[in-house]
């Protein structure tokens, strides 16, 4: 077989992305065949993304897409193992891939969605980066009125649907929900189970401040003073009775009735939200390493 020349070495790494000596390497292995080379890192591939599945992708991205007539939008969390990648222009072109797909599709399960194509890209860039990269969710709004807000840094994005009013109105309303994180809409939309294990909290506290103290108030008191609390933890947790972030004088409820408009939901995802990390000690890990 003839030497494999500089400019093969160079087609196949700018057709995968690979390092130089991987792709000399694979085309060694292939007789010089560059299509065969690439068959074989797309198995290979396929297994170091194998073995990189166990390893937690708690960074990331998420991103939306929001329809022209603002009647339909989706909004998705990327993951990948590092701050670092997730800034990577390949991680973040392969984000705008799946934002895309699940919005042409509207596709909502994942495992749905990564059938084929994306799966395939999804190995290939595990392999070209290095990393562990996840689709994690897929959320779709439709319906109304739409509107998007994603935070400065991608780690942070919004989708709302309002009754009447714009998709600028939406946007802020989004923006506001980004910012200030409340969990339901209307404060009845507030699970029981949620308020029972918040009353349990407040008495706990109510019965450590009796102790603290040394004076125990009458149970009609206690009562009310519960009901307050309970009332303050219901208005700051839900959308429409918070303050509006950029005019703390009306709440967001008093923006969108002023609008004609009703918020009827919205969605906040948060990069790496609900998962447990992995605390590397570095320190510990270079000495197992030289068996120290």
């Amino acid at each position: 077989m003839a030497a494999i020349s500089a400019a093969l070495v160079k087609e196949l790494r700018d057709r995968t992305g690979l390092g130089m000596m991987e792709c000399k390497k694979a085309l060694v292995e292939a007789q010089g065949d560059i299509e065969t080379a690439i068959e074989e890192m797309r198995k290979s591939g396929q297994a170091k993304a194998a073995k990189k599945a166990g390893r937690i992708a708690a960074e990331g991205v998420v991103a939306v897409k929001v329809a022209d007539n603002g009647s339909f939008g989706v909004l998705v969390e990327v993951n990948s193992e590092t701050d670092f990648a997730a800034r990577d222009d390949n991680f973040l072109g392969y984000v705008q891939k799946v934002v895309a797909a699940a919005f042409d599709r509207k596709e909502a399960d994942v495992a749905v969605l990564m059938e084929g194509e994306l799966e395939e890209a999804r190995l290939a860039l595990v392999q070209k980066i290095g990393e562990n990269i996840g689709v994690r969710r897929i959320a779709i709004v439709e319906g109304g009125v739409i509107g998007s807000y994603v935070h400065g840094n991608n780690r942070i994005a919004v989708l709302t649907r309002l009754e009447g009013g714009t998709a600028e109105l939406a946007r802020e309303v989004s923006m506001h929900v980004a910012a200030i994180n409340p969990q339901v809409v209307n404060k009845e939309d507030m699970s029981a189970e949620l308020v029972e294990k918040e009353k349990e909290i407040f008495k706990g506290q109510a019965e450590q401040e009796e102790q603290a103290s040394g004076k125990v108030k009458p149970d009609n008191i206690k009562e009310k003073i519960l009901e307050g609390r309970i009332g303050k933890f219901l208005a700051e947790s839900s959308l429409v009775e918070q303050p509006f972030v950029k005019d703390p004088d009306t709440t967001v409820g008093a923006l969108v009735k002023k609008a004609d408009a009703t918020v009827i939901s919205f969605v906040r995802f948060e990069v790496g939200e609900g998962i447990e990390k992995e605390v590397v000690d570095f320190a510990a890990e270079v000495r197992a390493q030289a068996g120290l």
